[in-house]
């Protein structure tokens, strides 16, 4: 590797930071590519000595055999090396005819096809991927550079690495593309039938699914849940004997592996079997007395135990341990029963451990010298042939250099007063009793944090106890216990204590245990926290007392709102004619709810014969819509009568509500003005929902003119708009309560009124009742109002 120094652009000034950059690139480029050579060098050198190792010829001699084996297999000289060194297997023959006879077995035990057999891109594919694997290190590496090059080009979405258990069931070494938790569960398959990877690996060839239906009754799919991949591939990857490694492919999509896939698939399981043989193996211990008598005592120990020595990175960061000795039940512990520990590494034996407390346990100790105490777990084991569940606790001590692991398994006593523990933490409780001869006191320690005592001062007499509770708590306690103590009467008595935290609500139920005449001797009971419980009781309390209160506010705001409704919109029981119109108004209140709309109309004859025409809308519930109700309703009618036009009239209806003691009020609403002698009929509207015109049979709602909401802008504009009312015409003038009705959109509502009105229903004069029925719900959200106004046709005149 070269250096290249930067220059100053100017004598004294510092070196351009770009070409720094630049540089520093550069030379890690080149220490990659360095890095890179001599990893290929060595997986060279090392396929060469298997080649020298099996057929006794030269360096050089198994170099150009390597070479030609390459040529002929249209493989790279790296290829080449990794299909060697995953087929070691001695042969019979001399110097001259091993090549030969060698790259005949080779090709038999890969299970390679033809050369003329594998696409161009395949070949390529495969290239890259020898020349990938030279940073693999691990199997997990291995799994993650698979899925990097099978991803793009066959959609695999996972690849998992199986090797075969000596009790002939399969452990996950190596996986990409699945979560912690899967991979977890599936860390350990049990000899099983109907797994496609043990089928594979029986059999010694692939196992291709690629119908999911069937194959989901055929095979344990992998998988949460199992369609999450449609088609797989399980390939046991070739060896010089039987498999004992079988690599999955997993993939989303389904249908078929193509020819091309297959051939794909079974030239990268030739590589990956030399990757795999090639794995550093852990260094071997020195075979010495003192390692041996180790070993002599720990298997001489009656519990499971071992004896980890760290294995450090170049960094000096702990990455491994290695067992240096170990007792026979620690390979239970760690899953690999009847398989000897002792030599290898921790991680090897159990990779899931760099997930679990027990690994930062022993860093922690490594690092502070502290010992370290791990939560009880359980753990199935079989005890003459019956499966047992067993709890046990790990514990990690340093001794010296080295850390001595021990599992303590606890018996059933250990397990009852564990499990009695936990009863009293979680239901917050403790138990106590009283010698009453001897006047002795027990009392357990969930019970002195309840009380907020020390336990080091010990427990209280039983007499003594109620002077614990509050002043006005002690008479009855102090009572429950005199009776308990004279005539044997149980009691659950609940009283609060003062602690540091504050008022604690507690409970005491106890008993007593007399002798054979019926004396009390000895009382058992037990102390409950019940501040939780009684917090929550109170806060019920004060809301149901809360909900009472508001209830009758809003009941008597509800009659008070009524009553000035009432009496502000006086209603007709029958039609009203003005100006010659028939008129005839609606109000209904809304039947949800506790609080009265702001809902009104108007309907009078003015001094120059004319009619005046209105409804409204105020926003809100309650007095103050129906007060703001009233100053609209009174306000309106009076600068009409008057002489103010409908929009100047509606201008100053919005300067009102803008300078109204509630500056957030709006409304809505309708001002007509109706011309008996031309029959002209001139409106304008504040954002309310235009009048409806029924001519002919044919319902249409009337243009609106430009008119914003009263109470929304200091400089609204308002406009009118005319129209010639014919005999027989009928008009509807009415509040939003009608035609919206939620979870439908008021224009959904608009046209379902329109054609009601256009319905021929036979409805009498008298119409407007019925068609209120049609149109409104069973339970009213909202108030309506309604004003129907008919001209009278000739035959009616």
């Amino acid at each position: 590797m070269t250096s290249e120094p930067v220059t100053p652009a100017q004598p004294g000034a510092a070196p351009d930071l770009v070409e720094l950059a630049k540089v520093v690139a550069r030379q890690r480029a080149e220490l990659d590519r360095l890095r890179d050579q001599a990893a290929t060098s060595a997986v060279v050198e090392r396929a060469k000595g298997a080649v020298m190792a099996l057929t006794g010829c030269s360096a050089d001699a198994a170099g150009e055999q390597l070479r030609r084996r390459a040529e002929a297999g249209r493989h790279t000289l790296l290829e080449e090396c990794w299909i060697t060194l995953g087929t070691l297997a001695p042969m019979s023959s001399g110097p001259d005819t091993a090549s030969e006879s060698g790259d005949a077995e080779a090709a038999g035990r890969t299970g390679a096809l033809e050369p003329s057999a594998v696409p161009d891109d395949v070949t390529a594919a495969l290239a890259r991927l020898g020349r990938a694997l030279v940073r693999v290190m691990t199997p997990h590496d291995l799994a993650g550079c698979l899925l990097d090059h099978l991803g793009p080009d066959m959609a695999a979405d996972a690849v998992l690495i199986y090797a075969r258990r000596p009790d002939g069931g399969l452990e996950l070494i190596g996986h990409a593309g699945i979560d912690d938790k899967l991979a977890a569960q599936w860390g350990q398959v049990p000899p099983l039938s109907g797994v496609a990877a043990l089928d594979a690996l029986r059999a010694g060839e692939p196992r291709w699914l690629e119908d999911f239906p069937a194959d989901d009754r055929r095979y344990l799919l992998i998988g949460d849940p199992p369609d999450r991949w449609r088609s797989r591939a399980w390939l046991p990857v070739p060896a010089a004997g039987s498999a004992d490694v079988c690599i999955g492919v997993l993939r989303g999509r389904a249908g078929a592996f193509t020819p091309r896939d297959r051939a794909h698939l079974q030239g990268v399981t030739g590589l990956c079997a030399g990757r795999l043989r090639a794995f550093d193996t852990p260094p071997e211990r020195d075979a010495d007395a003192a390692t041996d008598a180790v070993q002599a005592l720990f298997e001489a120990l009656p519990v499971a135990a071992m004896l980890l020595t760290p294995l450090r990175a170049a960094s000096g960061e702990t990455e491994d341990f290695r067992v240096e000795a170990a007792t026979a039940q620690v390979g239970d512990l760690l899953g690999r029963s009847g398989e000897e520990t002792a030599g290898r590494r921790l991680l090897e034996l159990r990779p899931a451990l760099a997930t679990e407390p027990l690994w930062q346990g022993c860093l922690r100790v490594l690092a502070t010298g502290t010992v370290y105490e791990g939560e009880p777990f359980a753990h199935e084991e079989v005890v003459a042939g019956i499966a047992e569940l067993s709890v046990y606790t790990a514990r990690v001590a340093p001794l010296g250099d080295t850390l001595v692991v021990s599992w303590i398994r606890h018996g059933s006593s250990d397990r009852q007063e564990q499990r009695l523990a936990d009863l009293q933490r979680l239901g917050n409780l403790g138990w106590a009793s009283w010698n009453l001869a001897r006047q002795e006191a027990s009392w357990s320690t969930q019970v002195f944090s309840l009380f907020g005592l020390d336990p080091g001062d010990g427990p209280l007499r039983l007499p003594e106890v109620p002077g614990l509770a509050l002043p006005e708590d002690t008479p009855a306690l102090t009572r429950a216990i005199g009776e308990l103590v004279h005539a044997g009467r149980p009691f659950d008595v609940p009283f609060r204590v003062r602690t540091s935290g504050g008022i604690r609500h507690l409970r005491l139920a106890a008993e007593a245990v007399p002798d054979r005449h019926g004396t009390p001797v000895e009382v058992h009971g037990f102390v409950q926290d019940m501040t939780a419980r009684r917090r929550a009781e109170l806060a019920l309390v004060e809301s149901e007392r809360a909900i009472l209160s508001q209830h009758d506010v809003l009941q008597a705001e509800r009659t008070l709102a009524s009553r000035l409704q009432h009496a502000l919109l006086p209603m007709s029981n029958r039609p009203v004619h003005l100006a010659g119109l028939r008129v005839e108004v609606a109000y209904l209140p809304a039947q949800s709810g506790v609080h009265v709309g702001g809902d009104w109309f108007s309907a009078i004859e003015l001094p120059d014969g004319s009619a005046l025409l209105v409804v409204g809308d105020v926003a809100g519930h309650g007095v103050d819509a129906v007060a703001t109700m009233a100053q609209l309703r009174f306000t309106a009618k009076g600068m009409v009568i008057t002489g103010s036009s409908l929009t100047g009239a509606l201008a100053r209806l919005n300067t009102l509500l803008l300078h109204s003691r509630d500056s957030h009020t709006t409304a809505t609403m309708v001002l007509a003005r109706y011309d008996p002698r031309r029959r002209r009929l001139v409106w304008a509207q504040a954002g309310h929902p235009p009048p409806l015109l029924l001519r002919d049979g044919e319902a249409r709602y009337l243009r609106r003119p430009g008119g914003m909401l009263l109470g929304a802008s200091a400089t609204p504009v308002y406009q009118e708009a005319e129209c010639r009312l014919h005999p027989g015409d009928r008009l509807i003038l009415y509040t939003d309560g009608l035609v919206e009705h939620p979870p439908h959109s008021i224009d959904r509502g608009l046209e379902e009124f329109a054609e009601e009105v256009a319905a021929p229903h036979g409805d009498g004069p008298a119409s407007l009742g019925p068609l209120l029925a049609r149109m409104l719900p069973d339970v009213r959200r909202d108030d309506v109002c309604v004003v129907d106004v008919r001209v009278p046709g000739v035959e009616d005149r």
